[in-house]
């Protein structure tokens, strides 16, 4: 579809040895721009229909796609649908030659085409945008590198301080039974704090690792169906010590008429028990005096098909001003508050809300305490 021959004379920036590879029904329409770009140090390889160019991508991606819309067998579109769609091929720019009118350049680009061209193409026009696309694949292979370093960064390093901490961990609590004989009385105070210190250390690192593995891309969830009152009733049990210790109460219930038996929701165990466990494990750390409250209800929105269940935990802590009720779910944010904590335990309760298709917000009053609304939809038997 490009009627004119390409002038040599013109200069084109060096791109070492990218590869781009040109799709047309009919060699001969390509063959000026390959020649060009042969002499300017580009690989360039040619398809002459639309099945045999998919096959070539998936062995070996290209730089850059320039691909005619009018191929043999399936068209340029369906090309790009096809490769848009296909989540194992990496990113890489697509230039369609089609006729330039309103209709082909909105279908190409809503399709996934990054620019659409039209028939006879201006020389130094086509370079131009050969340019602009493979510099925009650079940026975004640079931004992959840079991430991929970050993530493999992340994942090292808390591999790295995950180690020594469970050592320490252990030999702390030796110490602390007295396994290397009796401890001193003034030495029991400052052991339980390095105790305490190391387990903070070790529950962050740990907590770290959990959002690194949602942020990849790469947490493996196992979803089966859950019973979501014995589950809180697991947890519950468990952190009532830990209430106690404060003279706190801690309290599980059920909202008006629903039924425990129809408290089921599609879900992972582990990270709905890591939920459960934040949001009650925040809610007594931030409350002194009072109790939290853990309440689930079958809730029906709209119709009786369309039902879901809500979880709240309510405290009677120090609340949360409204300023900082907007960042809660973000990383890092922990607030203005004094309370020991890293800001992270939110921000992983809405990754693992989020993983399951739910929602969380919170509701709070500084001084009076915050309830957190977690909903699901309900499993259907």
């Amino acid at each position: 579809m490009l009627s004119k021959p390409l002038n040599p004379t013109i200069r084109f920036a060096s791109s070492g040895a990218k590869r781009i590879l040109l799709v047309n029904a009919l060699p001969n329409i390509f063959r000026s721009i390959r020649s060009l770009l042969r002499k300017r140090g580009y690989q360039v390889d040619s398809a002459h229909s639309g099945i045999d160019a998919l096959i070539q991508l998936e062995q070996s991606p290209p730089d850059l796609l320039l691909l005619d819309t009018a191929t043999a067998d399936i068209d340029g579109y369906e090309v790009t649908r096809r490769i848009r769609r296909n989540a194992e091929l990496p990113f890489f720019p697509i230039m369609l030659v089609a006729d330039h009118n309103h209709a082909s350049v909105v279908k190409g680009l809503t399709l996934g085409a990054n620019d659409v061209i039209r028939p006879p193409v201006k020389k130094r026009e086509l370079f131009a945008k050969i340019q602009s696309m493979l510099r925009l694949k650079h940026s975004i292979d640079e931004q992959i590198r840079i991430n991929q370093q970050h993530e493999d960064f992340i994942a090292s390093l808390t591999h790295d301080l995950r180690t020594p901490l469970i050592a320490a961990d252990h030999m702390l609590h030796l110490l602390r039974r007295g396994t290397f004989g009796k401890t001193l009385p003034e030495m029991r105070d400052s052991l339980e704090q390095v105790v305490q210190s190391n387990q903070t250390l070790l529950e962050m690192v740990d907590t770290l690792l959990e959002i690194y593995q949602y942020e990849a891309g790469c947490k493996d969830l196992h979803f089966h169906k859950i019973d979501l009152w014995e589950l809180s009733q697991r947890v519950v049990r468990e952190l009532t010590p830990l209430a106690m210790t404060k003279g706190l109460a801690l309290n599980l219930t059920l909202v008006g008429a629903t039924d425990e038996r129809s408290l089921w929701v599609r879900g992972d165990r582990l990270e709905l028990r890591r939920l459960l466990t934040n949001l009650i494990g925040n809610a007594i750390r931030y409350t002194d005096t009072g109790s939290i409250e853990l309440r689930l209800q079958h809730f029906t929105r709209d119709s009786p098909e369309n039902n879901s269940i809500v979880l709240e935990v309510e405290d009677t802590g120090i609340g949360i001003p409204p300023e900082e009720q907007k960042f809660l779910f973000e990383r890092y944010r922990q607030g203005n508050h004094q309370r020991r904590g890293n800001g992270l335990g939110l921000y992983l309760s809405h990754q693992i809300v989020e993983a399951h298709h739910g929602t969380i917000k919170v509701e709070s009053e500084v001084g009076k305490g915050s309830c957190f609304i977690v909903q699901f939809d309900l499993l259907r038997k």
